[in-house]
């Protein structure tokens, strides 16, 4: 017998090349080419979606479009799962860059909030504090231009308001002053002062595009250094590929981006320290949305030095970015807020929201439940978190407030894309796609009827979801993938 013969009779032959090996290396390329193909698809049905039409002309025909995007996403983002690592990375990118890119295609169709965007920023760069007029206001008519405000046409036109003075607006809401954070307004004011003249609509939508690409980037660089290498790439594609980020994030241009790309660099980059706490106050304001990731955020920390680093540099961090515009312009840095958060039916004595609670409880309750079940469950959450995975708190805190407040605008949980890419639990998507469904169907039902029916089905995703990764049920899928290996 040979020296190198194996002991007791045992082949000396590696996994990768016995006879399994060719039909894992078949199996790779297939998933590789699948999921190359299904990202083709869908790239065309996102440049043929922002160029369908608008969300009032033909909603059933969008939401249509929308559900085939969502249906190849989720295709792919199984196909790529059996893809080599390296293919796999290289599919994220180039799907990510596409879709993102497809999105250019047009202008804004389902949301005019871009404009205000843009109006704020040339404000800026005309030396006012966005929070000190509307845009009606008679002070800033020297910064009107056809663009914004045409004096051509019928201003019938799709995202075009007239106000009680017969001014025709692209922007909305063009008598009050602007509602976005100061971290927003900085970025306005950057993309204008970047951009070329008479340039439009389109530097925004490339800001978006370079905000999802580049957040695509730190959650591949977040999960490969902090989480499982081989499951990085098909995590990263949850928020690459999924159709919200090209519709909200780059056809739309919304600014929520900015926050996601901030909160996940703070859960995923930064320690329990002043460095998470800051990133997350710049990210707080950019929207507010992103303050509930701050209890995920203190996940575990008994350490009250920690807790008090953490929560005094996010305030720091607010409070800087707000000092620039309170000099500029005193105690209305606020803007419309106040006003915008109980037209939105936030304020108490309101019941545009809160649509599972009020399946159960008078509507004079809904809000206050509301507010008593999302302190417990962040009191939960920075008591029984995990301090190595600070996104899934906050993931679970964000995803409930949603599901509980069941907003009408998708682009609301974006943040909630980007925590599931960290955390892998695609169930939450469907907390985007409930958004998503009662946006553009609320001209098809009845809003409350609609409202109630999406986000049940959402919080039923998410249940199921619980149920299944809870640890009996997560043994037994094992056992029967596995098939019984302690057999022998």
């Amino acid at each position: 017998m040979s020296d190198t013969a194996a002991p007791h009779g045992r082949s000396t032959q590696s996994p990768s090349s016995g006879p399994a090996a060719p039909m894992k290396r078949t199996t790779a390329r297939i998933s590789t080419i699948v999921t190359a193909a299904l990202l083709a698809a869908l790239t065309i049905v996102v440049a043929e979606t922002v160029r369908a039409g608008d969300n009032q002309s033909d909603p059933g025909r969008l939401l249509a479009r929308y559900a085939v995007a969502w249906v190849l996403f989720a295709a792919a983002v199984w196909a790529v799962r059996k893809a080599p690592a390296r293919a796999a990375t290289g599919l994220v990118l180039a799907g990510a860059a596409a879709v993102a890119l497809a999105a250019l295609a047009a202008p804004p169709r389902t949301s005019n909030d871009m404009y205000r965007y843009a109006w704020d920023g040339r404000v800026q760069a005309a030396g006012v504090s966005p929070y000190a007029h509307p845009p009606a206001a008679p002070e800033l008519a020297r910064l009107r231009d056809d663009w914004l405000f045409p004096t051509q046409g019928s201003c019938h036109e799709w995202g075009l308001t007239r106000t009680d003075s017969g001014l025709c607006v692209r922007i909305n809401r063009p008598t009050v002053p602007t509602i976005y954070p100061p971290v927003a307004e900085v970025w306005f004011f950057t993309v204008h002062v970047l951009s070329p003249p008479d340039s439009r609509h389109k530097p925004l939508q490339v800001g978006g595009a370079v905000l999802a690409f580049g957040t695509t980037l730190a959650l591949l660089f977040v999960l490969r250094r902090r989480g499982d290498p081989a499951r990085a790439p098909a995590r990263a594609a949850l928020w690459g590929w999924c159709p919200a980020v090209p519709f909200e994030a780059v056809n739309n241009a919304h600014v929520d981006t900015l926050g996601v790309l901030l909160t996940v660099l703070a859960l995923g980059t930064a320690g329990a320290g002043a460095r998470r706490g800051a990133l997350l106050g710049a990210a707080t304001a950019v929207k507010l949305l992103p303050v509930l990731a701050l209890p995920g955020a203190l996940s575990g920390q008994r350490n009250p030095a920690r807790v008090v680093r953490v929560v005094s540099a996010l305030l720091a961090a607010v409070a800087l970015a707000y000092l620039p515009y309170v000099v500029a312009s005193g105690t209305g840095v606020l803007g419309y807020l106040p006003g915008y958060l109980q037209e939105e039916g936030y304020e108490p004595g309101h019941v545009h929201r809160f649509a599972l609670l009020r399946l159960l409880l008078p509507d004079a309750a809904a809000g206050a439940a509301v507010i008593v079940l999302l302190t417990l469950t962040a009191l939960y959450i920075w008591w029984r978190g995990d301090p190595a995975r600070p996104w899934r708190g906050a993931l679970l805190l964000t995803g409930t407030a949603l599901l509980l407040v069941s907003p009408s605008y998708p682009w609301y949980s974006l943040l909630v894309v980007g925590l599931v890419a960290l955390d892998g639990r695609w169930e939450w998507l469907t907390v985007t796609a409930a958004g998503t469904v009662l946006y553009l169907g609320g001209r098809l039902l009845p809003g409350f009827t609609l409202q109630a029916w999406v986000y049940g089905t959402a919080a039923v995703c998410v249940a199921l979801g619980v149920c299944l990764r809870a640890a009996p049920a997560r043994q037994l899928l094992e056992r029967r993938r596995g098939g019984c290996r302690t057999c022998t």
